[in-house]
């Protein structure tokens, strides 16, 4: 089978094989049922833990199984491919945006007391910066930190977290001093921590099967031992982040529009009408032409921002496009699906109306269109 993207290798495709073998028997057949119930069994992280899923991208020395961020990007996609949930991939994933800042500024100590547990599979992890009052302004964070003594009492609110109402671990951004970006800190919360709880699970227009929180902190006790970095260092380790976490979501944006695609041909040649299949028509062939056409782009684009970021000339501006490039895309060949499958794609029981759904999220989760379009223009103005 040839590679996907550019940078694939043989490895890429033995990983592409276990994973979709594990997403085969252990997603697929539940996606819908999950996808209505609006959860999935939390052993499913055990399970995923031993497929070699949750450990990709992670050193060994910490429970990984090694990788960078291409490996990440096949995993992720044959988890949509072949496990057909995006909700439950994601909510897999949560980790994948929570523990790399506890591995550049954490400690050796809190690095083993935090990370191997979640690779294992035996705890949740879910990274939490977005607040009620305010979204893609991070340095706006309002939630307070107050070091009192070897604690620190939070108060404040978080919103739209993914996987924070099973999340053992939230690695939470915090204002410890005065404004702006150079008074935020992270801090690994416990979900056991006295003045924590789960304001409420959101519902949402899709990501069904993936839990959704909202988080309140009253008087919340963290240990100062449980801060990653100084105090003031966790506006840089949330933008450092935010590279990796986007060209994931264009990642998936690809991996969501192929599922899309194949679901449509498939549909397009069994559909009959006017005495032949829907493929027989012009009409249809061509906007699947298109779905294909710029599901490619995407994906080319996708592939040579990965490969700029593992040689270390990666930047936010070239993420931002990738984003923006797949996720309109991803809405694009979403939309078409639907409408080749005209009546049926509005029906639930049909995975192209659970993806169409689905994709809605991308041009707003990790930073909005508008701003990835202020990173890009501020980038042409110089």
């Amino acid at each position: 089978m040839a590679p996907k993207y550019s940078f694939e290798r043989a490895e890429h495709r033995a990983l592409r094989d276990q994973i979709r073998r594990f997403a085969a028997k252990d997603i697929a057949p539940y996606a819908h049922q999950w996808s209505e119930a609006g959860e999935f069994p939390r052993d499913l992280y055990l399970r995923a833990a031993r497929a070699g899923l949750l450990g990709i991208g992670f050193p060994e020395a910490v429970g990984g199984s090694g990788g960078d961020l291409s490996h990440v990007l096949a995993a992720a996609e044959e988890m949509v491919l072949a496990g057909h949930s995006v909700g439950t991939s994601v909510s897999l994933a949560t980790h994948l945006i929570a523990l790399p800042p506890v591995l550049a500024q954490g400690s050796q100590e809190q690095i083993q007391r935090f990370v191997p547990g979640v690779l294992s599979g035996e705890m949740i992890s879910a990274l939490a910066v977005t607040e009620p009052g305010g979204g893609s302004d991070v340095a706006a964070i309002a939630t307070r930190a107050v070091r009192d003594g070897d604690h620190y009492l939070v108060n404040g609110a978080k919103t739209f977290i993914t996987s924070g109402c099973r999340a053992d671990l939230v690695i939470t951004a915090v204002r410890t001093s005065g404004e702006g970006y150079e008074g935020i800190s992270l801090l690994v919360i416990e979900s056991s921590s006295a003045g924590f709880s789960v304001g409420k699970r959101l519902e949402k227009t899709g990501w069904w099967a993936s839990d959704t929180a909202e988080l309140h902190f009253a008087d919340c006790v963290v240990p100062v031992a449980n801060r990653i970095g100084e105090e003031g260092q966790g506006f840089a380790a949330i933008m450092s982040n935010f590279v990796a976490e986007r060209l994931m979501l264009a990642g998936q944006c690809v991996a969501i529009a192929e599922l899309a695609l194949q679901e449509s041909i498939s549909y397009a040649q069994q559909r009959r009408a006017f005495g032949k299949s829907l493929s027989g028509f012009q009409v249809t062939r061509h906007k699947l032409a298109e779905m294909a056409t710029r599901l490619a782009a995407a994906r080319a684009l996708t592939a040579e921002c990965v490969a700029e970021q593992l040689g270390g000339t990666g930047s936010p501006v070239r993420a931002a496009m990738a984003k923006n490039c797949a996720s309109d895309m991803c809405s694009f060949v979403c939309d078409e699906a639907v409408q080749i499958h005209g009546g049926y794609g509005y029906m639930r029981e049909y995975l192209v109306e659970r993806l169409y759904r689905d994709a809605r999220l991308y041009p707003i989760g990790g930073g909005t269109r508008e701003i990835m379009n202020e990173i890009i223009s501020r980038a042409q103005s110089g």
